[in-house]
């Protein structure tokens, strides 16, 4: 059995989307009945609120090393139905960044999933200045999206042209080029925010993980352990599968 040498609940106190969404939790379950991720994957937001409340260190780790965290869709449906104005969503932005901050990450499925955003839609953003870079979606990596949008792919210059976009051009359009002055203002706030210290501890407990499972790790997109964490489904995680 692990044990805690961290007060977590101290530490989910000092984190202001903690204190903003939960003022005192009712368990009346308006907020699961409404939760999107509640409808399809094993999750209650109305159990983690009533856990974290309890203030016991174990049962706040085992939400820490678990999966369940990583469910939310932070829609914050939840907010506008709760009668006591909480915000389990709140919670769960909470939650996820202690289990990051503090490596607990990597126990479960889904958290290990933070080295795939990390690596994609994190680093998209230092260099192209969007979290989302068209051109860095490959239709290897997003089958599902069908041939339109292959073609669409293929073809994105001439589609751009046609919506009137400055396509990594100069000047205000989709998808234009973002200046590098910009693209260094960026970098500096991720630097004075903590943030490119957070993406570097990732991808050192990762490297860590890696290594526990014996797995090739590196800096490229392909390499072992980022396959196995992105394609891995155990089938434990939708009601539709069994636990």
């Amino acid at each position: 059995m692990r044990i805690c040498t961290m007060d977590y609940y101290k530490e989910l106190c000092s984190d202001v989307r903690f204190v903003e969404g939960l003022t005192g939790c009712l368990n009346c379950g308006t907020c699961t009945a409404i939760c999107a991720a509640a409808e399809f994957y094993n999750y209650d937001p109305r159990i983690i609120a009533e856990t974290v409340q309890t203030r016991d260190n174990n049962k706040i780790e085992e939400l820490l090393t678990g999966n369940t965290i990583w469910y939310c869709g932070e829609c914050m449906s939840c907010k506008t139905r709760c009668p006591r104005n909480n915000a389990p969503g709140l919670l769960i932005m909470a939650l996820r960044a202690l289990s990051v901050k503090t490596g607990l990450f990597t126990e479960s499925e889904k958290g290990r999933q933070q080295l795939v955003l990390k690596r994609t839609m994190g680093e998209w953003i230092l260099k192209y200045g969007y979290c989302l870079y068209r051109e860095e979606m490959s239709m290897a990596d997003h089958p599902e999206q069908g041939p339109t949008w292959e073609w669409q792919n293929n073809n994105l210059d001439k589609l751009f042209e046609r919506f009137g976009a400055t396509y990594k051009g100069d000047g205000p359009g989709p998808l234009r080029k973002v200046p590098a002055e910009a693209l260094a203002e960026l970098r500096k706030i991720f630097d004075v925010t903590g943030a490119s210290d957070l993406f570097n501890f990732i991808e050192k407990k990762s490297a860590e993980k890696a290594e526990e499972l014996g797995l090739e790790f590196n800096e490229k997109l392909d390499c072992g352990y980022l396959n196995q964490i992105y394609n891995l489904d155990s089938g434990i995680h939708t009601k539709d599968q069994a636990i």
